[in-house]
């Protein structure tokens, strides 16, 4: 049987294309895939401890049994390239609380879009590309993601906000492609009747976006350009190795 196997961020660079098809034994699971790219990307291997696997939008374990036509992510820490046959035309990406775009985050907009007259407190995350990195000076970024699979996951940490904490409204936008200095890249506004609730929600939200969301960022320096490290998965989220 076939399927397609999607390369994000550092593994996408390594593989040198961001997708392909490759014929798989029938009841083939997401360790023997593994084990098959880590003989023809040998490189790969040093990534069995941190790397976690997707099939058909939705993280999967090692054990998982792969079907025919299935796509399967590789998904290195997340950091936050466009895949091959993940066109930019594509976006804006929508969801009920959630967008991913190319153009300019409107921050103002956004924030008093989301108040109402209940409303006793908007907080609001915003992420800046910042002009330096350990010491090297950051030209700019360029983000990249698993589309459909990020705005899913975007829409999910919305819902848990609204179920676990006391909010009333929930706006996640994220920026792909190329940013500059001083540009907005990630935006999380939070209503809520109080203050503490909401900045718990927002807290919450990009510290669980930036561990389990696959976008990618790439750093661009005078010197040269490397992807950034990214954040270990949660423990719920199971590893190739």
């Amino acid at each position: 049987m076939r399927v397609r196997v999607v390369y994000l961020g550092i593994l996408k660079d390594l593989a040198s294309k961001g997708s392909e098809s490759l014929e798989v034994a029938d009841g083939a699971r997401v360790s023997d895939l593994w084990a098959q790219l880590v003989e023809k990307y040998p490189k790969f291997s040093g990534f069995a401890n941190s790397a976690a696997v997707a099939v058909n939008q939705e993280y999967a374990p090692p054990a998982t049994e792969l079907k025919d036509g299935a796509e399967i992510a590789l998904l290195p820490p997340v950091s936050g390239g466009v895949a091959e046959g993940e066109s930019p035309a594509r976006l804006p990406l929508v969801s009920l609380h959630c967008r991913i775009q190319q153009e300019r985050i409107d921050v103002a907009g956004v924030s008093e879009g989301i108040r109402r007259g209940e409303d006793g407190a908007v907080s609001v995350f915003e992420g800046i590309v910042r002009d330096n990195t350990r010491g090297r000076r950051t030209l700019y970024l360029n983000y990249e993601a698993y589309e459909a699979m990020a705005i899913h996951q975007l829409e999910s940490l919305a819902a848990q906000a609204l179920a676990n904490y006391k909010v009333r409204d929930v706006a996640i936008i994220h920026r792909l492609g190329r940013l500059e200095i001083g540009e907005t890249s990630v935006l999380i506004a939070v209503a809520s009747a109080h203050r503490g609730a909401a900045f718990d929600a927002c807290r919450w939200i990009i510290d669980t976006l930036k561990k389990t969301v696959p976008i990618y960022k790439k750093e661009f320096f005078e010197d040269g350009a490397v992807w950034a490290d990214g954040e270990s998965f949660p423990e719920e989220i199971k590893k190739i190795g």
